[in-house]
């Protein structure tokens, strides 16, 4: 199960980039029930449609209720915060479950 973060794009992205790195991963990294996570920057629309995304993120937990029990703990609480503060407008969070 994992918690996927699509990040628009900022407006100032070397701001963004700084504060992901120094201050918002740390926070990730510190969920529990974290199994762990992959991000990378969205360099292109291969579609040939708009680009309007800047990063995503995906986080991975063993099931839906460590999804929930890392975002209610306090580390869940205070990367919630964070997110609210750097995520670009229009920013948003899915759970998705592997497979077909």
């Amino acid at each position: 199960m994992k918690l996927v973060i699509l990040y628009t794009k900022p407006d100032d992205i070397n701001a963004f980039e700084a504060h992901y790195g120094n201050v918002h991963i740390p926070l990730v990294e510190a969920l529990p029930g974290l199994q762990r996570w992959n991000s990378a920057r969205v360099t292109d629309a291969a579609d040939g449609g708009e680009h309007t995304l800047h990063r995503i993120t995906e986080l991975h937990f063993t099931d839906p209720t460590s999804i929930q029990a890392a975002l209610r703990s306090p580390q869940g609480r205070a990367t919630g915060r964070d997110f609210r503060q750097i995520a670009p407008p229009g920013s948003r969070m899915f759970t998705a479950t592997p497979g077909t």
